[in-house]
């Protein structure tokens, strides 16, 4: 095996309709004149889309490496727990809103992925639920100002949209009796046909307020309904009650946010680094032409007010700023190093570190890299190194936590 134990990796573009045209293609030097959305950008081993690394010249398959020779690539102990690179690293942008969604847990997944494989439906067809056995948790650390729904409001908050606005107001003895079950359950198996009375109203005069207040749900109401025209009123996207039920989080750059398995969610605008289970289990209600299914969304949601944690980092002895995550797949740290200066650190577990903004060397006893904004490197396990940077840096990187 190639001795060095730091290479270059270059990941994925993912082009889907949701995303921005310039935030990506300039981070990664990509032309771009036909304006095409670039969503995401993956760093990982993910089957569908694994990443490349330079080896001995060559660029090869890091989902490839990996399966000929797991134990130098993920180390023995990951190896063991996992099988596989747990995690999958990416690069968002978000022009347009996503998916009301919801993760399933580890057991969860793993049940219903075993029952639609029972069942016969295709890993291909588009009402597949479960295209694997993981969970698939995930951390977000904003690159711009962020916005995204996290969340039921806390009773006291939902209460008072529920009085506060007429449409309404014919679920406050529901949500008073019953709780966050009955309440969702009661707009998300309402007929569309009384989902559009009820809501038409709603989103016209939502339209005609016009607020520029992005923590307001009547702002992300224009958004999405801007280009209406008559017959947009018909079959209204009934995920619009989520945007009046979920805490409307605002993160700014350098703030993370973690999401667990049964919190509702969704994105709505900004540019982000996001870390998660590798793992392609979605539960979707709502916001998205792709495949929703009400009935197993409300099976794995979590029904309870919260109130949104933003993380804004613990600095670490070497310097590194990390945003703990209360689960074994992955972790995440910031790390930013001033001209002439160095952290040294250890990898435990293969790592991925992308360059935000100017340049970094790392360097180890074997070989020595020097990368800049957009570009990224794969480090071997147990691989002991040090990143320095003659101007300045920022990165962040993905690894698995310590594992006894």
């Amino acid at each position: 095996m190639n001795q060095d134990t730091i290479f270059l990796l270059k990941g994925k573009v993912q082009n889907y309709a949701w995303g921005g045209t310039t935030f990506i293609s300039q981070l990664l030097n990509l032309d771009n004149k036909e304006k095409k959305p670039i969503a995401e950008y993956w760093m990982g081993a993910h089957p569908s889309a694994s990443s490349t690394i330079l080896l001995n010249g060559k660029e090869i398959s890091l989902n490839e490496v990996i399966n000929k020779n797991p134990a130098a690539f993920l180390g023995e102990k990951v190896n063991r727990r996992f099988g596989e690179l747990p995690y999958l690293f990416k690069i968002l942008d978000v022009k347009e809103m996503l998916s009301i969604q919801v993760h399933p847990s580890k057991v969860e997944a793993e049940k219903g992925f075993d029952a639609e494989e029972a069942a016969g439906i295709l890993i291909t067809d588009k009402k597949r639920n479960y295209k694997d056995r993981n969970h698939k948790p995930e951390v977000m650390v904003a690159l711009s100002e962020f916005w995204l729904l996290h969340g039921f409001l806390t009773k006291e908050k939902l209460s008072a949209v529920l009085q506060s606005i007429a449409e309404f107001s014919v679920f406050v003895t529901i949500f008073d009796k019953e709780g966050y079950k009955a309440l969702y359950n009661a707009v998300m198996e309402m007929p569309q046909t009384q989902v559009d009375k009820m809501l038409k109203p709603l989103v016209k005069r939502e339209l005609t307020e016009k607020t520029t207040d992005k923590s307001l749900p009547g702002f992300w109401v224009n958004k999405l309904y801007k280009d209406h025209s008559g017959d947009r009123f018909e079959n209204i996207d009934r995920g619009i009650f989520s945007i009046y039920f979920f805490n409307i989080v605002r993160a700014m750059p350098g703030e993370a946010v973690f999401q667990g398995a049964g919190v509702p969610h969704a994105y709505l605008e900004g540019q982000n680094v996001e870390l998660m289970a590798n793992s392609d289990n979605v539960l979707r209600g709502g916001l998205t032409p792709k495949h929703i299914d009400v009935p197993e969304l409300m099976k794995h949601t979590k029904f309870e007010g919260i109130v949104p944690h933003i993380m804004k980092g613990e600095i670490l002895a070497n310097r590194e700023k990390n945003y703990p995550c209360p689960v074994p797949d992955f972790g995440i740290t910031k790390i930013e190093v001033a001209s002439q200066q160095y952290i040294e650190s250890k990898s435990f577990s293969a790592e991925i570190i992308i360059v935000m903004k100017g340049e970094l060397t790392i360097q180890t006893a074997q070989n020595s890299i020097t990368f800049f904004g957009g570009e990224a490197v794969f480090v071997l396990p147990q691989t002991s190194y040090k990143i320095l940077s003659q101007d300045s840096g920022t990165a962040f990187k993905a690894f698995v936590p310590t594992i006894d």
